[in-house]
């Protein structure tokens, strides 16, 4: 309730939200990205990749999963890594690093930017502490979401470990619990709980195992739609702004990430793959999937050449040694892509420049 819900000063993180932009070393570029020869996706969405684009010393900016990344206005990309000494690391489109801050969060995982009263605003979730945080670009906390057991909508056995998060048009935020115990949880702009749907299970189809993304879909702007991911289940399901569930986009062999929205596109990191013959979940086995507005998928960044049967999407698998595990992407204007891989011995985000 509104009565229960965290206002956190700007003081009140113990002065841990420090942006650092004052105390960046100055970092040379090279005149010209060095780009793999290698040529990854299909269609008209091909790429190179340029492995070293957010390259920096790890000794004084380190990370351990680069989890997600978002571009703001200004066209500045902001990535969250669980590395406690930097949360956001601040880039620019040609990777220079542009600042960072943390909030020392030791598990931070998910992050969504939204515009409201033409201030710009993220939304981090760290699963590990169960926290939910709305912040300002520079890393001051704004408010965080009381978590369902603390309201009585999770009883003591329930876990909650939210992953993502995505704001509505009218500021409602929608909360994954993807690791946690399965549900999609409604709170208006204020921090006020609405509802909850979804849970968890294998076999029925308005429920999720590791609900690990949620987002707005507006490609239909009469029909706007929230696109969750049921990873386990190699898929997104479409559920309504008020949690009745629509439809499933079954991705065969694809472990997807959050579904980002760009024009009429889909891009999704895919974590996890299988392998020819071996339908279990394979670590190191990524790749970028990307769906057209019709929900269909029309390229794989690393990954074989999408092929339907009968109106059916045949297995999908890792075709380019390229990545390890795909956790998240970001759209640049030029429809560039950045890759953030977790479990990825610490690599800091590719960038496929698109040809």
């Amino acid at each position: 309730m509104i009565t229960r819900r965290k206002f956190v000063k700007k003081s009140s993180m113990g002065g841990s939200a420090l942006l650092a932009a004052a105390v960046v070393p100055f970092y040379i570029l090279p005149s010209k990205p060095k780009l793999g020869e290698q040529i990854l996706g299909h269609g008209d969405f091909k790429y190179k990749v340029e492995t070293q684009w957010g390259n920096l010393d790890p000794k004084v900016f380190p990370v351990n999963n680069c989890h997600e990344m978002v571009m703001d206005r200004k066209g500045r990309l902001f990535m969250l890594t669980d590395h406690p000494k930097n949360n956001v690391l601040i880039y620019d489109r040609s990777g220079k690093l542009l600042g960072s801050w943390t909030l020392n969060l030791s598990s931070a995982h998910g992050l969504t930017i939204h515009e409201a009263g033409g201030e710009e605003y993220l939304y981090i979730t760290d699963p590990g502490s169960g926290r939910v945080l709305k912040s300002t670009l520079e890393g001051d906390v704004v408010f965080e979401l009381d978590s369902p057991d603390k309201i009585g909508e999770y009883d003591r056995k329930m876990f909650f470990r939210p992953t993502e998060t995505a704001i509505g048009s009218n500021g409602d935020i929608y909360v994954a619990d993807g690791y946690g115990s399965q549900y999609i949880l409604q709170y208006n702009s204020q921090g006020e709980f609405i509802r909850k749907f979804g849970g968890d299970s294998f076999l029925q189809p308005d429920k999720f195992k590791q609900v690990h993304g949620v987002t707005l879909d507006t490609r239909d702007p009469n029909n706007p739609s929230l696109l969750c991911t049921a990873r386990i289940k190699n898929s997104f399901k479409r559920f309504s702004l008020d949690g009745k569930y629509l439809e499933t986009f079954y991705l065969p062999g694809a472990f997807v990430s959050r579904p980002v929205i760009d024009g009429d596109n889909i891009y999704s990191g895919v974590c996890f793959g299988m392998e020819k013959g071996n339908y279990n979940l394979a670590l190191n086995k990524g790749f970028v999937t990307i769906l057209d507005r019709e929900n269909k998928v029309v390229s794989n960044p690393g990954g074989t050449k999408p092929k339907y049967k009968n109106g059916k999407l045949k297995l999908m698998l890792q075709d380019q040694t390229v990545f390890k595990n795909c956790h998240d992407v970001c759209v640049d204007g030029d429809k560039n892509l950045y890759v953030c891989q977790w479990n990825a011995n610490g690599v800091y985000p590719y960038k496929l420049h698109r040809i």
